[in-house]
């Protein structure tokens, strides 16, 4: 039962940071036209990304309690939320891949910064992502311990709901950082730290999301 309640709160909390995202995305696509940057309207189809992947997380949560007690899942409905954890953990890969890839060409061939707009843009994305986090955040795990994971018959890790938080703190790490570096690159001039801090951040992104493959692959497959 605690454990039907953890996820209950957990859905809701879903919810709660699903609406503060539809409503950044939507605020950064229709300043990005208005104002014509490219800068604006980039991070606001991102967080498309976001919203599908939180989505896929809230829609889990419904179909595990829809299903709860059906004789069609005689050992329970956790696997299907772990299902939605494998594939939001495949998507966070995909989009750390991204990263490092964009983040060479950049690189390699690179373009004048707007660091005006880049900077307001990382602003609000770090605002938006930090109440999204505190909304979602769980005694239950933080990013220190995130290899840690141990289970007893009664309580059951909801990888779900960590695949969603991982999402929304690797956002908030590259917003961060992103500040940090486009003030430094406006500063001194220099584009090509903004590519090789792109790197990193994927690389790191990419760590956690291995990392939380490999519990859902175990849950999946029944590997002890």
């Amino acid at each position: 039962m605690e454990n039907n309640h953890t996820h209950l709160s957990n859905e809701k909390k879903t919810l709660i940071v699903i609406i503060c995202t539809i409503v950044a995305m939507a605020g950064e696509i229709f300043f990005g036209y208005t104002t014509k940057s490219m800068a604006l309207l980039a991070e606001g189809y991102h967080m498309v990304t976001h919203v599908l992947t939180l989505g896929l997380t809230y829609t889990a949560y419904i179909l595990a309690r829809k299903f709860e007690g059906s004789e069609k899942f005689p050992t329970g409905t956790y696997k299907i939320s772990t299902i939605a954890a494998y594939t939001s953990a495949m998507l966070l890969g995909f989009a750390a891949f991204w990263i490092v890839v964009e983040s060479l060409q950049r690189f390699l061939n690179p373009e004048p910064i707007n660091f005006n707009d880049a900077i307001m843009v990382a602003i609000v994305c770090t605002i938006v992502s930090a109440i999204c986090l505190f909304v979602m955040k769980d005694h239950h795990f933080h990013l220190h311990n995130i290899e840690e994971h141990h289970h007893n018959a009664d309580e059951k890790e909801d990888y779900n709901y960590k695949a969603a938080y991982y999402h929304i703190a690797a956002d908030l790490l590259t917003s961060v950082i992103t500040i940090i570096v486009l003030i430094l690159g406006k500063m001194y001039n220099c584009i090509h730290l903004d590519a090789i801090v792109g790197v990193v951040c994927g690389i790191l992104i990419f760590r956690w999301a291995l990392i939380l493959l490999k519990h859902t692959v175990k849950i999946l497959i029944d590997m002890k």
